[in-house]
């Protein structure tokens, strides 16, 4: 039986125009390094979907496995206070899926989101689909159009 939150991103990604290339493995990979490894490509090519709080509001950013996001540096480039990691349950509560297992797609309602601009080295690109079983592939352009995220350099 597949999870509620896969579901939804499956459904977030079909209702997009988008190909449902979810993939759901036995063993977790709830990390970038994780989920490289099971699927055989760069840790760069994974695309972390990272939920930050801005100002009481949630933002997200998709940015590098590889990569740790610069919140001073993102903040400074938004022209916004502080930007702070976002705890786990505002987390679930602003995505329905749990740390580790966010999908850039699929959430209750829309959430800002910044893509990070290194991605766009990579022709595919996976992302996690809802939990920390499942991640999907995509094209940085796609990725950009299905969630309207704003280009951003993040580290």
């Amino acid at each position: 039986m597949i999870p509620d939150p896969v579901l939804n991103v499956k459904s977030a990604l079909t209702a997009a125009g988008a190909q449902d290339t979810v993939r759901i493995f036995e063993d977790k990979v709830p990390t970038a390094a994780a989920a490289a490894l099971v699927l055989g490509c760069d840790v760069a090519a994974i695309t972390n979907s990272l939920v930050f709080e801005l100002n009481g509001a949630p933002l997200l950013i998709l940015a590098s496995g590889a990569a740790r996001v610069d919140t001073g540096l993102v903040a400074d480039q938004l022209g916004t206070g502080k930007i702070r990691r976002a705890k786990p349950d505002f987390v679930l509560q602003h995505t329905g899926q749990e740390v580790g297992g966010v999908a850039p797609v699929g959430h209750p309602r829309k959430i800002r989101t910044l893509l990070d601009v290194s991605l766009v080295a990579h022709p595919v690109l996976w992302a996690g689909a809802g939990d920390h079983n499942s991640m999907f592939s995509i094209s940085y352009e796609e990725l950009k159009t299905i969630t309207n995220a704003e280009e951003l350099q993040v580290r």
